[in-house]
């Protein structure tokens, strides 16, 4: 039995501490674990040895710095993470191993006013059907990762009040879909997911504090402190399109006047130009148009930018990331929305945090808030489950 300051418990201990490590990262060579788990390389390449021998991980040969090196990933047979991302039109439905592989993946159009029940029995179905093509077993799945466009009471996983999905308000998602999968459901908004995805995957790696800042048909912004989602106590942090621009401006769906998302959502900004180009413009396809040199669409697009760096420099103001990651369908239009936002920036933030931030556009597109749920689920379980599946570990070594 194990008691605590005991050299078992350290040694658990550090375990765990390597498992974590490598869980986030994907795969870490072991200089990498080392420098940072803060254990001694030796510590380090015996504890390494003890998890392949148990099976948790897998070490493969590799270069870093042009040595050799060896990559350690936990083992794909150490579990299955699934994640499910709702937005405004589509379901998207990922799932991979805990050496961070996408193993299938599949998207299809969602009527925005079916209700809950519709869209999670079809969640359900992709799971069960992703899972059966790629041929693994549904006892493998560690958990679900669940990201939908609104708020989320974190205690209670209930969805708030939101006029992109009104067929879900007050629903409980989480539970929904954890009883119809039998695995444990993780959820948050859209925002915090795409933060999280493009951290682990995308545009965010190597960035210890940045916002990801999602612009569709609401706007939002996921906040990354230290290198984890900052979601305030109520799980309501990072509503950047509530900002208030002006107070004579239009009314909001929140009640008040001349929020940022007044200035810059679809909703609102689309209808400007469908006199020219139709009712059923898309972002996507305005993006398009502004590429190609139209210039009704270029001037929305680089007003937009404007009112979005706007609220970019109250972030920089209050938490000074060093990293802003513009997301959705938005940041396909590069320098034409990008420069605009960082000229406000520069016009309205603090000069020292306005030279330090970075204004980039996302890597993963319409991925990143699926591979944020994902991220979810390996950032939310615990490592102390997948030393006890494994194979019977030797004696403990020192460390």
């Amino acid at each position: 039995m194990e008691t605590p300051g005991s050299q078992s418990s350290l040694h658990r201990a550090n375990l765990e501490r390597v498992v974590r490590a490598v869980r986030m990262a994907g795969s870490l060579t072991q200089a990498e674990i080392a420098r940072s788990t803060g254990l001694s390389a030796a510590t380090v390449s015996n504890i390494v040895r003890e998890l392949k021998d148990g099976g948790t991980v897998e070490v493969t040969p590799t270069s870093s710095g042009g040595r050799r090196a060896r990559s350690v990933s936990l083992s794909g047979d150490a579990g299955i993470v699934v994640g499910v991302d709702f937005g405004h039109t589509h379901l998207r439905v990922a799932v991979g191993n805990l050496a961070h592989r996408v193993l299938a993946e599949e998207a299809e159009p969602l009527d925005v006013d079916a209700s809950a029940a519709q869209g999670l029995a079809r969640a359900e179905y992709l799971v069960k059907s992703l899972i059966s093509a790629a041929g693994i077993s549904p006892d493998k799945i560690i958990g679900v990762g669940l990201g939908v466009p609104g708020p989320i009471d974190v205690e209670s996983g209930v969805l708030g009040s939101t006029a992109i999905l009104p067929g879900w308000a007050g629903t409980n998602p989480r539970d929904d879909l954890a009883g119809r999968l039998g695995v444990p459901v993780y959820v948050d908004n859209d925002a915090n997911l795409g933060a999280l995805g493009e951290l682990v995957w995308g545009a965010g790696r190597g960035a210890a504090d940045l916002a990801y800042i999602k612009v569709a048909s609401g706007v939002g912004a996921g906040l990354v402190i230290n290198g984890q989602i900052y979601r305030g106590p109520g799980g309501t942090a990072g509503e950047i399109g509530h900002i208030t621009l002006d107070e004579s401006g239009p009314v909001c769906r929140c009640g008040n006047r001349g929020c940022l998302e007044t200035f810059t959502a679809a909703r609102y900004v689309l209808p400007l130009l469908h006199s020219a180009h139709g009712a059923d413009l898309t972002v996507a396809k305005m993006v398009r148009l502004a590429q190609e040199g139209d210039p009704g669409c270029r001037r929305v697009i680089s007003d937009v930018g404007r009112h979005i760096g706007s609220g970019v420099a109250n972030l920089c103001n209050l938490l000074n990331p060093s990293r802003v990651v513009l997301g959705g369908d938005l940041a396909d239009s590069g320098e034409l929305v990008l420069a605009p936002i960082r000229e406000s920036v520069s016009r309205y933030a603090i000069p020292s945090a306005a030279r330090q931030l970075e204004v980039v556009p996302g890597a993963l597109g319409g991925r990143a808030e699926v591979l944020g749920a994902l991220a979810l689920v390996l950032s939310e379980m615990g490592d102390a489950s997948l030393l006890d599946d494994a194979a019977p570990f030797r004696a403990p070594l020192p460390g």
